[in-house]
C-alpha cells in the first residue's frame, strides 16, 4: 500500500515564526492530525496533541525523532470536556501559553439516515463539533492576554458536496464554519485570528483502509482538477501558513485543500 504519509516530491516552506510557538492540536494520533503534529515539530514548534489513540500516539512522537522539541501526548476522549480542558491546562503548563490551537479530531464513521437514533445523532456532534468550541473556550483567555494566536478549525468539504453517507459527520461538519465566522469576529479585536480548513479526500492510512476502493478512487480522481491522491503532509502546510506570521491577514475563511474537486 501506498505510505500515507508520503507527498509529491516537493520543498516546503519553513517559518521562523512558528520556531517556539506553542502549539495545541486535537485528534493528532493518526492521519491529517499525526501530519499536523510531525509539520509542527520539524518547524521547530512544541506541540502538544489529544487524541484517544496511545499506540498511534506514540508512532507519531517517533516520526518526529530529531526535532527540537518533542511532541507532548495527552490520552483524552474529546467527548469528554473536562478532561480535554485539563489536557489544554496541563499542556499550557509544561510548554507555556498556547498560541495555535488546532481544532482537527472527527470521526467519519459511515451510517444512513434511516438508522441514525438521537443518541448517535448526539454522538456525531460531539464527536465531530462541540469539542472544538470547548477547546477554543479553553485556550482563549490566554491569547486575549498575549493579544495574538491562530485558531485553525478542519472542516469537511463533505456538506458542501452533498455527500450522503455519513449525515450525522456532514452536518456536524458544516457547523465547523458557524464556529468560525462566529469566533473570528468576537476575537479579531484581541488579535486572534480563527480560520477553516476543509480536505476533499485524503490518503490517510485509515481512509485507504476503510473507505478505499478502485471505483471510489476513479469517481474522486475525475471529480477533481488535479488527477491524483492528496496527502496528508501537504494538507498540512495550508495549517502551518495560518499558523505563522504569514497568515497574519486571514481570519473568518474557508479555505479548501481537495485537489480541485467539484
Amino acid at each position: 500500500m501506498t505510505d500515507p504519509h508520503a507527498a509529491p516530491d516537493a520543498s516546503y516552506a519553513s517559518y521562523p515564526s512558528l520556531a517556539g510557538r506553542t502549539v495545541f492540536i486535537t485528534g493528532g494520533a493518526d492521519g491529517i492530525g499525526s501530519a499536523l503534529v510531525s509539520e509542527f515539530a520539524a518547524q521547530g514548534s512544541k506541540v502538544a496533541f489529544a487524541d484517544i489513540q496511545a499506540d498511534k500516539a506514540t508512532e507519531t512522537i517517533e516520526r518526529c525523532a530529531g526535532a527540537d522539541h518533542t511532541p507532548v501526548f495527552y490520552e483524552v476522549d474529546l467527548v469528554d470536556i473536562e478532561a480535554l480542558k485539563q489536557a489544554i491546562t496541563d499542556a499550557q503548563e509544561a510548554l507555556g501559553s498556547i498560541e495555535v490551537l488546532v481544532n482537527n479530531a472527527a470521526n467519519d464513521e459511515r451510517h444512513t439516515w434511516q438508522e441514525v437514533t438521537p443518541d448517535y445523532w448526539d454522538d456525531r456532534l460531539n464527536t465531530n463539533l462541540r469539542h472544538f468550541f470547548f477547546a477554543i473556550q479553553a485556550v482563549a483567555p490566554a491569547m486575549i492576554h498575549r493579544n495574538a494566536g491562530s485558531i485553525i478549525n478542519i472542516g469537511s468539504s463533505s456538506y458542501m458536496m452533498q455527500e450522503d453517507f455519513f449525515p450525522g459527520y456532514a452536518v456536524a461538519k458544516s457547523g465547523v464554519e458557524g464556529i468560525t465566522r462566529t469566533m473570528a469576529r468576537t476575537f479579531g479585536p484581541h488579535g486572534i485570528r480563527v480560520n477553516t480548513v476543509l480536505p476533499g479526500w485524503v490518503a490517510t492510512e485509515r481512509q485507504l483502509l476503510k473507505w478505499w476502493s478502485p471505483e471510489g478512487e476513479a469517481q474522486t480522481l475525475a471529480d477533481q482538477a488535479i488527477k491524483r491522491r492528496i496527502y496528508p503532509k501537504e494538507f498540512a502546510q495550508m495549517v502551518l501558513f495560518l499558523a505563522a506570521d504569514d497568515g497574519a491577514a486571514c481570519t473568518a475563511q474557508q479555505f479548501l485543500v481537495d485537489g480541485g474537486r467539484r
